[in-house]
């Protein structure tokens, strides 16, 4: 007779369900849901879905899972686009979309306290009568906790800095269940080691962030978006490198190659523009300083080749020109039908970066693939769409082989495998090569220490 073995995720389940109720999900539809990201990697279905609502319930599933030895990975938006929440060992996957609550926004110290599930577009929504904005845009509808796991940036970062700069302090439960609180209200302080930047960039593998205190930005008095279209990559380029040298305080300047603009005016229905290479830029400030720094810049595109501003100070044009970049990476996508995409992250130098991305780019063409760059070029960051065939047997290793040496040109130059996407699986190759092996020693180590049994996301940024 032959005797069925429980498994130990059969008796977290059903301790989870138990106070969960139906919040507790083991539906296939749901599970695939939350196999995968935006990525290319192979799903894997977790065992079941939790969706929590409180940090309390984070701290019993933990806890449980922590007992019985059960993987546990936390779900944001699913928009990760490096594999971070593929759950390659099953367990639970835990659900934090539900936690949208906004719980203080203290207006005269400009911060406010915050669930993880909550988006950028729904607090600036709710902070937009009160005169103030949260900055970091990453372009996609992500939550903030998974902006914070995963130390994002997005086209903001060149003026107001990146996830890192814009968090002051988070709620975090650790593997076994406990819960500790990091930072503070103060904008600054010089006791203990610095908990809340350990935890960012983590992707959920020490622990996960239940409550995030924001620093907020005032809404500025003026703001204006221009366009500037280049005959070659090289002028737009430049141009960039110019700007930042001169120390122009631009908001945003981001960078679209022809590739990407045809993808674009094919997409988002932009009008009037060519496929050419082109900067997408904006300015914030005093209706002075916005004049000011917008002259500086359309000078210096016009020592670059640069054919004028096209200019869009009211608010629906210049957010037509915004979210048609936002869609870039679905824009890119579709430029090539029934063809699949991977994303390069490199970030350089800022005096390294014509060399980088032209590197890339000729990469690419001796590779017989069609690729789209568009960057953060302000931060020296770019991302390279490699477009290949599903068809192809070849085709997805052949993506990955131009995508290693695309990455292997930033380094050389000084740069990262990853400016703002993660690690994840998509990049754990590159991390000992970056920061050699008795740094990725170190890193292990306070893994470890954090979660010894391995039940944190596990298979992300470390093999095992």
């Amino acid at each position: 007779m032959n005797t069925i073995v429980p498994r130990p995720v059969d008796a977290v389940i059903a301790a989870v369900r138990e106070f969960l109720g139906d919040r507790l999900s083991t539906a296939q539809a749901v599970r695939e849901q939350h196999s995968r990201g935006e990525d290319q990697t192979p799903p894997t279905l977790p065992d079941a879905v939790a969706f929590v609502e409180t940090t309390e319930e984070v701290s019993r599933i933990l806890a449980l899972c922590h007992r019985h030895e059960v993987p546990v990975v936390a779900f944001g938006a699913g928009t990760s686009l490096e594999g971070h929440v593929n759950p390659v060992r099953r367990g639970l996957s835990l659900d934090l979309s539900r936690m949208t609550g906004i719980r203080e926004v203290n207006a005269e110290d400009m911060d406010c306290l915050i669930e993880p599930g909550v988006t950028r577009q729904q607090l600036n929504d709710f902070l937009r009568d009160r005169g103030m904005f949260f900055p970091v845009d990453p372009g996609s509808v992500c939550t903030i906790g998974g902006m914070c796991a995963t130390r994002a940036s997005g086209t903001n970062a060149v003026r107001y800095g990146t996830i890192r700069e814009n968090v002051l302090g988070l709620e975090v439960v650790l593997a076994d269940g406990r819960v500790i609180q990091t930072g503070g209200r103060a904008r600054k302080g010089a006791n203990g080691y610095d908990l809340t930047r350990l935890f960012i960039g983590s992707e959920g593998t020490l622990g996960v962030i239940t409550r995030i205190r924001l620093r907020l930005h005032g809404i500025p008095e003026a703001m204006s978006a221009a366009v500037c279209q280049f005959p070659d990559l090289a002028g737009a380029v430049n141009t960039t490198i110019a700007t930042m040298q001169s120390g122009i305080p631009v908001a945003r300047i981001e960078l679209l190659d022809a590739d990407q603009m045809e993808a674009c005016i094919r997409y988002s229905k932009l009008e009037g523009f060519r496929p050419t290479p082109t900067l997408f830029l904006e300015f914030h400030g005093t209706h002075a300083a916005v004049k000011e720094q917008a002259e500086a810049v359309e000078a210096i595109a016009a020592d670059h080749g640069g054919e004028g501003f096209r200019w869009a100070s009211d608010t629906e044009t210049r957010s037509k020109l915004w979210q048609a970049r936002h869609d870039a990476y679905w824009a890119g996508l579709a430029l090539v039908p029934g063809h699949r995409g991977i994303t390069t992250d490199v970030c350089v130098p800022i005096s390294t970066l014509a060399e980088a991305i032209l590197g890339a780019k000729a990469d690419a063409v001796a590779s017989g693939f069609t690729t789209c760059i568009v960057g953060h070029v302000g931060d020296g960051n770019f991302h390279q769409i490699i477009l290949f065939d599903p068809n192809d047997p070849q085709g997805l290793e052949r993506a990955w082989e131009l995508d290693r040496k695309i990455v292997a040109r930033g380094l050389s130059l000084g740069g990262t495998c990853s400016g703002e996407h993660g690690v994840g699986i998509g990049k754990r190759e590159f991390l000992e090569q970056e920061h050699g092996p008795e740094a990725l020693a170190v890193m292990r180590s306070i893994k470890t220490s954090l979660d010894p049994k391995g039940i944190l996301n596990p298979g992300k940024m470390f093999r095992n």
